[in-house]
């Protein structure tokens, strides 16, 4: 009898031991995240190529590189005031859009005047970033990659995927939020 409980004992012990997981079936090697990795660094070098031809043939504009990743140069630049937008402040602005050939893609009309928290925008990321570059009364002109446009996905309208473009961009006024006054 001694025996009979011992091995019910040791039977009830080894099913205690949970649930096994299982192996997966296919083990990811990641090569297609490595492969993207790869045709995004391409693209944006090619990219960077580009801006840079642009940048190079045109003498007219004294270009600085943002630390976002964009480049620009101000149409219109006002010193008067220091005070760049913050978070909550309400900016309101107007910008078009336009290919690497010159080619209008959204013109300031077609945009219109418009009205947004900063930092709560749902805009491209270049001009969600672009827009606390300037002061009241400020234009200007930024070179965007596609990462920082519309990106791989494009607008489902007049913009492709991929499209690396350039934006003029006016902030016309800039109300603080009441946290910043």
């Amino acid at each position: 009898m001694k025996q009979f409980i011992i091995i019910i004992l040791l039977i009830g012990l080894m099913g205690c031991e949970g649930p096994v997981p299982r192996k997966p079936i296919k083990v990811s090697t990641g090569t297609s995240i490595k492969t993207s990795v790869a045709r995004s660094k391409a693209l944006l070098a090619k990219e960077e190529k580009l801006i840079q031809n642009i940048i190079t043939k045109d003498t007219l504009h004294d270009y600085k590189p943002s630390n976002t990743g964009s480049w620009y140069y101000y149409d219109i630049k006002k010193g008067s005031t220091a005070y760049t937008a913050k978070a909550n402040d309400v900016i309101t602005l107007t910008y078009n859009v336009v290919d690497f050939e010159n080619d209008t893609v959204y013109s300031m009309a077609d945009i219109g005047i418009l009205k947004y928290k900063a930092d709560k925008i749902p805009l491209f990321p270049g001009l969600r970033n672009s827009i606390k570059f300037l002061r009241e009364q400020e234009v200007a002109t930024f070179i965007f990659p596609s990462s920082l446009a519309y990106g791989y996905h494009g607008d489902n309208q007049k913009i492709g995927i991929n499209l690396p473009i350039k934006s003029t961009i006016a902030i016309l006024k800039i109300e603080k939020a009441q946290d910043s006054l």
